[in-house]
C-alpha cells in the first residue's frame, strides 16, 4: 500500500509540474503574441518533451510559416540519417590523352567535382587552397607531367546547371550568402570586395581591389558613400554564369570592412586558380581553362576516359554540419540537398527537396504539407514549415547515435542551444532546453510579419523562451 501511494504521489507531482510548466509558457506566450510588434503578424510555438515526444505546449503549431535558417536543422538531421556522420565528398584530379616521354601531356588536366562544399575553404586545414594546390602539384609531378598541350578543365556535370534553388530572390543571389551550388565548388563560392569611401556622404566609392583578383569578371561599381554609422548597405547583383557584376547601395564613410560576393561560376573559378598555380610552378599550358558546361555550350567534344592521379576526400559530414549550423552557411545546405537528391535517385530532380519530405513522411508520418521546402538553407521566403514538424524532427534526433555531434553544432543564444533564422520580417529559433526539473525539451518558435526592429522582437522572444528553463 505504501509503495502504491509513493508512486501515486510521484505521478501526481509530475503531472502537476507538467501543468505548471505549460501554464508558465502559456503566460509568457500570451504576453509575446499580444505585443504591438505582432499586431499584423503571427507567431507559433511548439514545445515537446524531447524524451517522449509528448506535447508540452502548442500554439498555432500547424500553421506553415517561413522557418528561415532554422530549416538547416531539417537538412542537418536528414543528412545525418541518410548519409551518415562519416560521409565524405570526393574530388578527382584526372587527365585525358597521353603523357609523352618528355613529360608533355597531350590532352587535358581535369578536376572532377563530387559536390564537396568545403573545397578551397579556409575553415579546415585540409581544404585550404595552398594545401590542396601543393597536394595536386605533387600528384601532377608524380604522374610525370611537366607541360600540358591542352587545358585545365572542370568536370562540373554531377549537379547539372541548375545552381540556384527555386524561390531565391534577385536581391540575395549576388551576395555571399546567396552563392549558388556547383559539383565543383571553390572557396565557399565567394570573393571579397575592398572599398574606399568618398570624402563625404553621397560621393562615389572606389573599389580598391577584389580578394582574390577576379580578372575574368567585369565589375561595375555604383556604390556611394553612406553617412557615418550607416554601415554596410552594399548589394551585389549578378546571375549564375554571368561575367558582369553590379555593385549597388551605400558603404559607410567610417566603415572598414570587406564585403563578400558570390562567384557566378564556381567550377571555372576552381580551375582558373589551379591553372594559375601550375603556371607559377613552371608548368606551361597551351590553352585557357574551361569547364564541361562551357565546352558543351560551344559544341565541343568532351574529354573521355580520364585517368585518375589523385582522389581527395572532404572533411566528414559531422565536421561540415558543425560549421553549417554555427555560421549558417547557406551553400553547405544546398550542396547537401543536391547530394541527397543525387545519391538517392541518381538525379537531382527537385534538387533533393522531395527526398527530404518523403523521408520524413516515411519515418515519422509527417504530412508533406507541413514541410513545404524549396531549398535546404531557408533563404527562400516561400518555404513553409510548421513548428510542430520542426520540433518533431528535433525530437527524433535525440535518440540517434550521432545526436551529440548534432547538438554541438547548434550555436548558443540566450544561454540555450538553438539555431536562429532571420529573413525579412521573420525571426525563428529552434533547438533544445532543459526545464527546471531536468526534463529535456525540443522547441521551435517563429514570428512572421512583425513590425519594428528585429533586435526588439528578439529580446521579447528570448524572454518567452526563458519560460522553458
Amino acid at each position: 500500500m505504501r509503495i502504491y501511494l509513493f508512486f501515486f504521489f510521484v505521478i501526481v507531482s509530475l503531472n502537476s509540474f507538467s501543468q505548471t510548466l505549460a501554464q508558465k509558457i502559456q503566460k509568457a506566450y500570451d504576453l509575446f503574441s499580444k505585443d504591438k510588434q505582432l499586431l499584423y503578424g503571427i507567431s507559433s510555438l511548439t514545445v515537446l518533451n524531447a524524451q517522449t515526444g509528448e506535447v508540452v505546449f502548442s500554439e498555432n503549431s500547424n500553421t506553415g510559416l517561413p522557418p528561415a535558417s532554422t530549416l538547416k536543422i531539417v537538412t542537418s538531421i536528414t543528412a545525418y540519417n541518410l548519409l551518415g556522420k562519416d560521409f565524405t565528398w570526393q574530388t578527382g584530379l584526372t587527365y585525358s590523352g597521353t603523357i609523352n616521354a618528355d613529360g608533355t601531356l597531350e590532352g587535358n588536366l581535369i578536376l572532377v567535382g563530387g559536390g564537396d562544399p568545403t573545397l578551397g575553404s579556409e575553415r579546415y586545414r585540409q581544404s585550404n587552397p595552398k594545401i590542396l594546390f601543393d597536394r595536386w602539384l605533387l600528384a601532377i609531378k608524380k604522374a610525370g607531367i611537366k607541360r600540358i598541350n591542352g587545358s585545365v578543365i572542370a568536370d562540373d556535370r554531377l549537379f547539372g546547371t541548375q545552381s540556384l534553388p527555386l524561390g531565391w530572390i534577385w536581391q540575395d543571389i549576388g551576395n555571399y550568402y546567396g552563392a549558388g551550388t556547383s559539383s565543383l565548388s571553390w572557396g565557399e563560392n565567394q570573393f571579397g570586395l575592398v572599398f574606399s569611401p568618398g570624402a563625404k556622404a553621397g560621393e562615389p566609392t572606389v573599389l580598391v581591389r577584389t580578394e582574390p583578383s577576379m580578372n575574368y569578371l567585369k565589375i561595375v561599381n555604383e556604390v556611394t558613400t553612406g553617412v557615418a554609422g550607416s554601415g554596410d548597405n552594399v548589394y551585389v547583383f549578378s546571375a549564375p554564369y554571368s561575367a558582369v557584376v553590379y555593385l549597388r547601395g551605400t558603404y559607410g564613410i567610417d566603415l572598414k570592412k570587406t564585403i563578400f560576393a558570390s562567384v557566378p561560376d564556381p567550377a571555372f573559378e576552381a580551375v582558373y586558380r589551379l591553372n594559375d598555380t601550375l603556371k607559377r610552378a613552371g608548368i606551361s599550358i597551351s590553352a585557357e581553362p574551361s569547364t564541361f558546361r562551357l565546352l558543351a555550350l560551344a559544341n565541343k567534344t568532351l574529354p573521355l576516359s580520364p585517368k585518375i592521379i589523385d582522389t581527395y576526400n572532404s572533411p566528414s559530414l559531422e565536421n561540415v554540419i558543425y560549421w553549417f549550423n554555427q555560421k549558417s552557411l547557406n551553400l553547405y545546405g544546398e550542396q547537401m540537398l543536391k547530394t541527397l537528391g543525387q545519391k538517392k535517385v541518381g538525379s537531382i530532380s527537385g534538387g533533393g527537396t522531395d527526398i527530404v519530405t518523403n523521408y520524413w513522411s516515411d519515418k515519422l508520418g509527417i504530412d508533406s504539407n507541413s514541410l513545404k521546402i524549396l531549398d535546404g538553407s531557408g533563404l527562400s521566403p516561400e518555404t513553409r514549415v510548421t513548428t510542430l514538424t520542426m520540433a518533431r524532427i528535433l525530437q527524433s534526433a535525440k535518440k540517434e547515435t550521432w545526436y551529440d555531434s548534432f547538438y554541438q553544432s547548434l550555436p548558443s543564444y540566450n544561454n540555450m542551444k538553438m539555431k536562429s533564422g532571420s529573413i525579412k520580417e521573420v525571426l525563428a529559433y529552434a533547438g533544445y532546453e532543459y526545464s527546471v526539473s531536468g526534463t529535456p525539451l525540443a522547441f521551435s518558435i517563429i514570428a512572421s510579419n512583425y513590425s519594428g526592429s528585429t533586435s526588439e522582437i528578439r529580446q521579447k522572444m528570448f524572454r518567452l523562451l526563458d519560460s522553458l528553463k
